[in-house]
Parts: structure tokens; C-alpha cells; sequence
């Protein structure tokens, strides 16, 4: 027979300090705090703007983004002020920008991620950090100094090829000059390609190890593991990435400003000039009186609509795939 002592518990106890709980509070407090100010900033400045420009969009109604002339100084008549014709330049070269920006970049990221040895790539984070800090104002000139005079000859090549082609003709027309849709596109593409390769790099690094490993382990090419291993965990990311740029891509001024050639323009060739909601805010608000400031200041209005109406496309498309990908899970 066995007698066992009843031991105090001396092993010591978690009790939760006063400071530590003030201290909790505070942070969460400051937290939410700071997440309202963002909203009320953005509200702040949709309202303020809104109120800028209302006396343009009162005198337009909703021609206002119908209407392609956009006349603020008519020799007769009143002046009309219709930003369809910019919503059209911004779209197009913020599209090309992408088409060509986003391939290259998730391929930057995943040579980084995937494929670099260490040393080159601590250069080649180097290089695409270096690249997103140069002023915009550098590329517009470099644009209009060297590469728009450089491309005339390959987009009249272009056209030769390319313009019986009954849908690729209408694209790839005459190019009277280099300051056009697809010099702008490609100005913005070099722009924005650092921002989407730096966030798709931290992206590609959160995917864990081992599913990458098990991937390859059971018999998949790299190839193959990137495809469903680290696109599936990586596809939020990549769309927050591309949003971004695009972002970056339709709020541009100075550089698209040098290179789209600056007319009131719709036209389904890419190598004619027109111009984008930023970058006609920044070659005539100097000039302007009125109710022609108050249209211009309407172009950022409708600019910050449809950035918002973008990301919340992007949202429902991510939460849509997340969905598909845990039923498919399951």
C-alpha cells in the first residue's frame, strides 16, 4: 500500500496584467481608428470633388460621359464638355500597359522566387527597386526623345503586315507620328511592371515549402508544380498586384502627357494620338476658369469611379475563384 502526499501546485499561474489589458485596448482602438480614418479621408474627397464639379456636371447631365467633344473655348455656341473620348484613352493605354506589363512581371517574380541563384537575385530586386523609383517625368521624356522617334518605323512595319488582316487592320493602322495609344501603353508597361513584380515576388514567397515539395515529389515538372502549387495559393495576390499597377497605370499624368499626343480622340487604331482623363487634368488646369475647371475636376471624379468600380470587380472575381477552389477541395 502506497500513500501519496497531496503536493501544493507550485507551478506558477498566468494571470492577465491591468497594463496589459489597457495597452490591448488601446492598440485595438487605435487600429479601428486609423481604418476609419482611411474611409473618411476617401469619403472626404469623393464629396469635395463631387461638389467642385458640380456646376459641369449640372450644365451636362449625363452627357458628360456620353459625349466625345470635348470644346471648353467654342467660337459659337456654348462649350460642351464631354469626357468619353478621355475615358476611352485611359482605358486603352491602361490595357496595353497591362497586357504587356503583367506576363512580364509574374515572370520576373517567379525567375526570382523559383529559379535565381542568390546573388543575382539580391541584383535583380535591386535593379526592379531602382527602376520603381524613377521620377515618371524620366520615362515621358525618354519616351518622347527616344523611343516614340524609334517606333515609327516598327509600327509602320506593323501596318504593312498586319493591316489586311480584316480585325488586326482596324488595330494596327497608319502611324502618322510616335505619340500615340501604343506608346503610351508601353511607357505605362515599364512603369508599372516594377510595382506588379515586387508584390507578386512577396506573394510567390508565402507559398509554404512543402506544398511545392510534395508537388515535386509526386512527379510534377517545375512547371507543373508553379502551375498547382503556387498559382492557386498565389491567384489573391496576383490580382491585387495587377490592380495596383493598373491603378498606377490610369492615375499616370506627366509621362502619358508627353507621348499620347493630346487629342480628343476615338479610334480603334492604336497608333493614332489621344489622351487620358490624367493627363488632360494636367495640361489644361492651368488655364482653366469656371466651369471648365469644374469639368476637369469631374475627369477625376469619374477617374476615381472607375478605379473603384475596377477593384471591386477584382474582389468579387478573387472571392469567387476562393470559393470554386475550397469546393473544389472539398
Amino acid at each position: 500500500m502506497t500513500i501519496t502526499e497531496n503536493k501544493p501546485d507550485t507551478r506558477p499561474t498566468l494571470t492577465p496584467q491591468r497594463g496589459g489589458l489597457l495597452a490591448d485596448r488601446a492598440f485595438s482602438w487605435w487600429t479601428l481608428g486609423t481604418g476609419l480614418l482611411v474611409l473618411a479621408i476617401l469619403a472626404l474627397i469623393l464629396v469635395t470633388t463631387v461638389k467642385e464639379a458640380w456646376p459641369a456636371f449640372a450644365e451636362m447631365g449625363f452627357r458628360y460621359v456620353t459625349e466625345r467633344t470635348w470644346d471648353p473655348n467654342p467660337a459659337q455656341g456654348d462649350a460642351v464638355f464631354g469626357a468619353l473620348s478621355f475615358m476611352y484613352g485611359t482605358a486603352v493605354s491602361s490595357l496595353i500597359a497591362l497586357l504587356i506589363a503583367v506576363p512580364v512581371s509574374i515572370g520576373i517574380a517567379l525567375f526570382i522566387t523559383e529559379l535565381a541563384h542568390r546573388r543575382l537575385r539580391g541584383t535583380a530586386i535591386t535593379v526592379i527597386d531602382l527602376l520603381a523609383a524613377v521620377p515618371s517625368v524620366v520615362f515621358g521624356l525618354w519616351g518622347i526623345l527616344v523611343l516614340a522617334p524609334a517606333l515609327v518605323p516598327f509600327y509602320q512595319w506593323l501596318h504593312d503586315v498586319l493591316g489586311g488582316v480584316p480585325v488586326l487592320g482596324s488595330l494596327f493602322g497608319e502611324a502618322a507620328s510616335g505619340r500615340n495609344f501604343m506608346t503610351a501603353g508601353l511607357i505605362l508597361a515599364i512603369m508599372v511592371t516594377p510595382i506588379i513584380t515586387s508584390i507578386c515576388r512577396e506573394v510567390f514567397g508565402t507559398v509554404p515549402q512543402a506544398d511545392k515539395d510534395a508537388a515535386l515529389a509526386l512527379g510534377a515538372t517545375r512547371w507543373e508544380m508553379i502551375r498547382g502549387a503556387v498559382f492557386p495559393h498565389s491567384f489573391g495576390g496576383i490580382v491585387g498586384a495587377v490592380m495596383l499597377g493598373l491603378g498606377r497605370a490610369m492615375g499616370e499624368t506627366i509621362a502619358v502627357a508627353l507621348v499620347i499626343g493630346g487629342a480628343t480622340n476615338i479610334s480603334a487604331n492604336l497608333f493614332e494620338p489621344g489622351n487620358t482623363m490624367a493627363a488632360v487634368i494636367v495640361q489644361q488646369f492651368g488655364e482653366s476658369t469656371g466651369t471648365f475647371t469644374a469639368a476637369l475636376i469631374g475627369l477625376g471624379v469619374v477617374l476615381f469611379a472607375m478605379t473603384v468600380a475596377i477593384n471591386l470587380t477584382a474582389q468579387a472575381i478573387v472571392r469567387r475563384a476562393e470559393a470554386r477552389m475550397r469546393g473544389g477541395v472539398a
